[in-house]
């Protein structure tokens, strides 16, 4: 058996059920600003980190904003996310067993989000941040965030491993996108977005009863 050099893993909606969480601010600042946000809108934000989001959100109202506008939009959405976080975070079905599970194992293990710095500190309460070897937050990429490969590429680096000889555990097509460019093979488990098949992707419905032996199988390339 091929164990992998390190497990790393996305944190909303991969670990935590978060995702709807976030839809209470952006859907109360889509609002608060006089327009309503779609669905289609929503789930292109899924995996994004908070710039992204704010440009896909004053689109959708039709107004252009000033950096002032960004800068004042996503402080509010930061401020009723950690409020919103704070009241209660819920795990995805099999995730805290498994992280548990592959810690135990002795491999290491990163986490890889798009979120800020701290608001994942707060999870982090939830998660067990001593679980992780690493952690790589949205706004710690110098802007490269998913999809591109940086976020990966970094958990890697501070890991001292290479990414093709990792496994990602990813639940967005942003997320899958960005492990994919960067070298991992990826097990994916939709949350709230479909994701496409593809190249070093392979699919899973949940985390319930996952095991370092199979992930272990998807760099030897048994499924």
């Amino acid at each position: 058996m091929v164990r992998p050099a390190a497990v790393l893993w996305d944190m909303d909606g991969t670990l935590l059920d978060s995702e709807k969480l976030w839809d209470i601010p952006l859907y109360e600042y889509a609002e608060k600003l006089g327009g309503r946000l779609s669905l289609a809108t929503r789930q292109k934000m899924v995996g994004t980190n908070v710039p992204t989001t704010m440009s896909l959100l004053f689109g959708e109202v039709g107004i252009t904003p000033t950096a002032d506008d960004l800068a004042d939009g996503a402080a509010w959405i930061l401020r009723r996310t950690e409020e919103v976080f704070r009241s209660g975070l819920v795990w995805r079905p099999g995730a805290q067993e498994a992280l548990r599970t592959v810690r135990a194992s002795g491999v290491p293990m990163a986490l890889v989000t798009s979120t800020d710095r701290g608001l994942t500190e707060i999870c982090l309460d939830t998660i067990g941040r001593e679980l992780f070897d690493a952690t790589v937050c949205g706004d710690e990429v110098d802007g490269l965030n998913k999809p591109l490969p940086e976020p990966y590429l970094k958990a890697a680096r501070l890991l001292n491993v290479e990414p093709r000889s990792t496994v990602a555990i990813e639940d967005s097509p942003t997320g899958v996108r960005s492990a994919v460019a960067a070298g991992c093979t990826v097990l994916v488990v939709p949350c709230d977005v479909p994701v496409d098949e593809g190249e070093r992707r392979v699919f899973r419905d949940s985390l319930v009863g996952l095991e370092l032996a199979t992930l272990a199988s998807l760099l030897d390339g048994r499924l």
